[in-house]
């Protein structure tokens, strides 16, 4: 069995999330194994929507030490899943708590854990190419042991269905309570407002020091919001006090895999691309047409950020009121 950890996003499961899934059901197919999942602190019907997917089984993991995030302690529960269900194989998105869970189950059952894979082939071993160097190099290599644990890049996958629907068993796990284990927990909460996650995003359109301050992001939240999609913005953005780095696109903020990001005033140096390569199709806003980011991008607009912008606004806004 082949065991994919789902995480929640506005009551369903993560577009990130179902990208595992779709992995993870071509390495059960390939293996001839079942596909379950598992949640933590789960609130959605996960069950509804991974029914599609192929899952037969979702283990919702319940007990007063994992009902708030920590990753030593879900990282525990999940290797006594893993234990549990006789998991050979467990599968996660490469997201903050995917990755974390998955590191610390691995501590836990001494097993090998891959990450930031954007490919990965059934057999034994399984075969994957995966990210490193902050996502500049591709390393191909083969991933072996009695269990096999690995996390999988957003956007590396085309999300799809499986060819038959099936209800999916919704089971109960308590894990054994590990109160006195030394463990991070969560202190305060700081709500990012409302709207589509940066990470979730179709669409992402973010800000550069060619936006000039914090007042000139009104615009890309004007066209953020017209498109349906979220607001990031570059490191130098957030050194400057103009946005927080929950915003952040890049190597130390959040690695986006977008159906279009809309770079505005992004010159694209390294540590910004490693946080958008993974975006279908790129479109740069800059006044200088030697930028890294205007090189690398599907398409460039070369300009000033807020009278392209303006001209834009205008024609959305006019086709809106037509419709």
């Amino acid at each position: 069995m082949l065991l994919v950890i789902v995480e929640e996003d506005a009551g369903g499961v993560s577009a990130a999330s179902l990208e595992a899934v779709t992995c993870a059901r071509h390495l059960a197919e390939g293996a001839g194994l079942d596909l379950h999942a598992a949640a933590f602190g789960a609130h959605g019907d996960l069950a509804a929507g991974l029914s599609k997917y192929g899952v037969s089984t979702l283990h919702l993991v319940t007990s007063e030490s994992t009902r708030e995030y920590s990753p030593e302690l879900w990282g525990t529960a999940l290797a006594e899943l893993v234990e549990h269900t006789g998991a050979t194989g467990v599968l996660a998105a490469s997201t903050d708590r995917g990755t974390e869970i998955l590191a610390n189950a691995a501590a836990s059952t001494e097993q090998p854990f891959a990450s930031n894979c954007v490919a990965i082939e059934p057999g034994d071993p399984w075969t994957l190419t995966r990210q490193r160097g902050g996502g500049i190099l591709l390393e191909d290599a083969e991933l072996s042991g009695r269990v096999k644990l690995a996390s999988l890049v957003a956007g590396s996958v085309e999300i799809s269905e499986a060819t038959a629907t099936h209800e999916v068993d919704v089971l109960e796990f308590a894990p054994t309570p590990q109160a006195t284990m030394p463990h991070s927990a969560i202190v305060d909460r700081t709500s990012r407002g409302s709207g589509v996650s940066l990470a979730s995003a179709r669409v992402v359109v973010s800000g550069g020091r060619g936006v000039g301050s914090a007042e000139g992001f009104a615009p890309l939240e004007e066209l953020a919001e017209l498109l349906g999609g979220a607001v990031g913005c570059s490191r130098v953005a957030t050194n400057n006090g103009w946005r927080s780095h929950s915003d952040q696109v890049g190597l130390t903020g959040t690695k986006i895999g977008a159906e279009l990001y809309i770079a505005c005033g992004i010159s694209g140096a390294t540590q910004h691309w490693v946080g958008c390569m993974g975006a279908k199709t790129i479109l740069a806003i800059n006044t200088d047409p030697e930028a890294p980011l205007v090189a690398r991008a599907d398409y460039a607009v070369i300009g000033d950020v807020q009278e392209v912008l303006g001209a834009v606004l205008e024609r959305l806004r006019a086709r809106r009121a037509a419709a």
